[in-house]
């Protein structure tokens, strides 16, 4: 199915929609194809490739809603499909705040090519699917004669998207990405066997690392695990990791949603404009990044994006909001998803906040552990290294850090310059002051 044809189809179901009793409605078109290739010990485990086009509507009855897809994209099947969706919507609930969004905030949606799609995608053969799979994975497997395994793969995806809402809205979206990378098990001499990986994702299929640098990469993280224990409880200074940061901060998001905020779940309500971190914590939603795994110039609800401060030298700006929270809120929406997560990065690389540091933990990854949207309590399990003045002296894990969010954020001395490339979650690693581990 073409460009048009989608459009056309998309049209058509939501007008279908209206003339069997939907006052609203909106239609989400969508079709994919993903392709996976694994190496495991020496051998091609799997290969596997998928398509799929399937249609999601979204209807709006005597302000009841529902929710309805399917994989049968053909117009005869579509007819019974949206008239029996219409009709079993009118059984449901009355709730006076589901709608569209209102037209005005489609308005002002930026024209710009995010360079999301690799027009080359269908040049990139099973062949070298499996080539990059296998070639990682024999390259991780001689690093040390330590390696006990190695499973090593390759997968991309390309997916077109058409949506359409009965009160306006129309936009298209045609993105690929492409993904490498191993994790690889060693063996420690004492009956642990610790593992590490490393992947990157990516737009692009020629901008994907070097089989060497992906191998090498995860052999040398989980070699570096050999030997891990606890140590001693106590307050370290602590440097997470660029590609951990992630889990903290988005343990921020939650309470910023207007879902959070109406359900009296979020212990940053009532904190807009307020200070909630140290001045060195400025988070940025940037969905215009080119090449940007998280770009878009609409979201789910078709609402126009822009780049917006989230958090601005430790300060709140504002929330995550939808149209339905949004409306019990009385809040004006602006989204309630994010797209490039950035943050206002400093001067420092990892290797030159691990130098300064005297007594520390470079965390490395977290595991396990919760926090609490009503409270901002928090504990977490840890997997990292013990720097003594400047030196990185021995692997730690099973240890464990707990406290509340906003004391954490406030204690945060450092914003290093390496963002973390390979997400949407572009963050750097991050420095704080005093904290407290539990071990042994």
């Amino acid at each position: 199915m073409n460009r048009k044809e989608k459009i056309e189809l998309a049209r058509w179901s939501v007008e279908f929609a209206k003339k069997s009793g939907a006052d609203e409605a909106a239609v989400d078109l969508y079709q994919s194809r993903d392709i996976e290739t694994e190496f495991r010990e020496g051998k091609l485990d799997q290969l596997k490739e998928s398509t799929q086009s399937s249609l999601s509507l979204t209807l709006y009855v005597n302000n009841r809603y529902s929710n309805h897809s399917t994989n049968d994209i053909r117009k005869e099947s579509l007819k019974q499909f949206i008239a029996e969706a219409v009709s079993m919507t009118g059984y449901l609930s009355e709730d006076l705040f589901r709608s569209l969004p209102d037209p005005k905030y489609y308005e002002g949606r930026k024209e710009i090519d995010l360079k999301i799609n690799d027009s080359n995608y269908e040049k990139v053969t099973s062949e070298q699917r499996v080539d990059i799979a296998r070639e990682i994975e024999a390259i991780a497997a001689k690093q040390s004669d330590k390696i006990i395994s190695c499973s090593a793969g390759y997968s991309d995806s390309h997916g077109e998207s058409v949506k359409v809402h009965s009160n306006g809205f129309e936009g298209e979206r045609e993105s690929t990405s492409f993904s490498a990378g191993v994790e690889v098990t060693v063996e420690d001499g004492q009956s642990g066997r610790p593992a590490d990986w490393c992947w990157a994702t990516v737009r692009f299929f020629d901008e994907l690392p070097s089989a060497e640098f992906l191998a090498r990469g995860a052999a040398e993280r989980a070699l570096g695990k050999i030997g891990q224990s606890k140590m001693e409880s106590g307050q370290f200074d602590m440097i997470v990791e660029n590609r951990s940061v992630r889990r903290l901060l988005y343990s921020l998001f939650g309470p910023m949603r207007a879902s959070s905020l109406q359900q009296k779940n979020s212990f940053l309500e009532g904190k807009l404009g307020e200070k909630i971190a140290s001045e060195k914590l400025t988070v940025i939603d940037d969905p215009f990044i080119i090449k940007g795994l998280g770009s878009r110039t609409f979201d789910g609800e078709g609402l126009a994006l822009k780049r917006r401060a989230l958090i601005e030298k430790g300060v709140l700006k504002t929330y995550l909001v939808d149209t339905y929270y949004g409306k019990k809120l009385g809040m004006e929406p602006n989204s309630g998803s994010t797209g490039n997560v950035i943050m206002e990065y400093g001067d420092k690389s990892k290797d030159e906040l691990i130098a300064a540091m005297e007594k520390g933990i470079l965390v490395t990854s977290f595991i396990g552990g919760n926090s609490n949207s009503t409270t901002g309590d928090f504990s977490y399990g840890i997997i990292g290294k013990y720097v003594e003045n400047g030196k990185i002296v021995k692997p730690v894990n099973e240890m464990n850090i707990s406290g509340n969010l906003v004391d954490l954020m406030n204690q945060l001395e450092h914003v290093g310059n390496d963002p973390y490339m390979y997400s949407s979650f572009r963050l750097p690693s991050l420095y704080f002051k005093d904290v407290q581990f539990s071990g042994i």
